[in-house]
């Protein structure tokens, strides 16, 4: 497959034209869902008139074909970007033309792909690609399974960047996941979140190389600082494997935060820290032991045990349907500091602590506020 086009994390300002705007982040409008269907309509008489036929649209008004073939025709996509899909009609009904524009935006994203007519950043961050494959495999888990009710967005910025600092927990990280179409679908400005990962994550075949398409990097100061200055949403979950691989006694507990690295990348480019707080991942996988022999036979930080696993086999890796909330705190400034307040440790150690204190109450207040695991 032919290499894709590769644009600059921050553009030089000669090529990107006066307004220094990146490609790489033209996201895509929200998705609209095919709610309903009919059936075919019988066809009328061929003893009566056109012209009978005519008077009869005119005294019913307007026919839902009749309004789908007024609607505009959309627009094609630019280049290097996900087309945006149209909307249904009043009816919740894609109309035959609609359907046929999907289909060919379709085809042609195959084609383009196989040419390498796309664009990457110097992460490997593929933004059409995420937008229209990644995420749409994970959505259903979002939408339909988990039922994941999203609050606090107004506290995540448009057009600049952040640090979102989340509890981890669940055995397998589908809580980031979740965090992420969180903010690409229901945030205004359909941010892209960009994770930092453990090595694991990446030296893992497959799971590593789409990591990177979707735009996650290693967690490590460089990489953090440099997308946070250029105007990124970077996602973080300290607690790391200590809080995914906990047992279920122990849910909603926050583990330790780490050295507080995150926080220092936050204080060296100025950008807020966003506290946010995940509630029903913890009952996704019920952890209730772990097997430390194979897990390290196997090189894993842990084997879980849950009530299902190994013991129903394949089966025993569905997670169960838990009721999600996610909550963006209020950020939390840091551009007020002083410059050298990232080499200070007693500084780092108290915001590292105000992070985690804020994110605990948060846990505490959706879990009260939560009717029952599945509601």
């Amino acid at each position: 497959m032919p290499d894709a086009d590769v644009i600059p994390l921050v553009p030089d300002p000669e090529e990107s034209g006066p307004s220094g705007s990146r490609t790489a982040h033209d996201g895509p409008s929200k998705a609209a869902r095919l709610i309903g269907n009919t059936g075919p309509q019988p066809a009328p008489s061929r003893a009566r008139s056109i012209s009978a036929r005519a008077a009869d649209r005119r005294a019913s008004g307007p026919s839902a074909q009749d309004a789908a073939d007024a609607r505009p025709a959309p627009e094609p996509p630019r280049p290097g970007s996900a087309p945006a899909v149209p909307d249904p009609g009043p009816d919740g009904i894609w109309s035959d033309p609609e359907i046929a524009a999907l289909d060919e935006s379709f085809w042609e994203f195959v084609q383009r792909r196989m040419a390498g007519d796309y664009r990457v950043d110097d992460f490997g961050f593929d933004p059409e690609l995420t937008d229209r494959v990644l995420l749409a495999l994970v959505r259903p888990l979002y939408r339909s399974w988990f039922r994941v009710e999203v609050s606090g967005l107004e506290n995540v910025p448009s057009d600049a960047g952040a640090l979102v600092v989340a509890n981890h927990s669940g055995v397998i990280a589908l809580d980031s996941l979740m965090t992420q179409v969180a903010l690409h679908d229901e945030h205004p400005a359909h941010r892209h979140l960009r994770m930092l990962g453990a090595n694991l994550v990446f030296q893992t075949p497959f799971i590593g190389e789409l990591a990177r398409k979707a735009g996650h990097t290693l967690a490590c100061h460089p990489d953090a600082e440099r997308l946070l200055s250029a105007g990124e949403l970077v996602g973080v979950w300290p607690e790391g494997f200590k809080g995914i691989g906990k047992p279920f006694s122990q849910r909603y507990k926050l583990q330790r935060f780490g050295r507080g690295g995150f926080v220092t990348a936050a204080l060296r480019t100025g950008a807020p820290i966003i506290p946010t707080a995940i509630v029903g991942a913890e009952e996704t996988y019920p952890m209730i032991g772990n097997a430390k022999s194979l897990a390290r036979v196997l090189g894993l930080p842990y084997f879980p045990v849950t009530p299902t696993f190994p013991w129903l086999g394949p089966m025993g890796m569905l997670p169960l349907p838990s009721k999600w909330f996610i909550h963006f705190g209020e950020p939390i400034p840091t551009d007020d500091y002083d410059e050298g307040a990232a080499d200070d440790p007693m500084v780092v150690f108290n915001l590292t602590d105000e992070v985690r204190e804020q994110i605990q109450q948060s846990l505490y207040r959706l879990l009260v506020a939560r009717p029952s695991v599945f509601g």
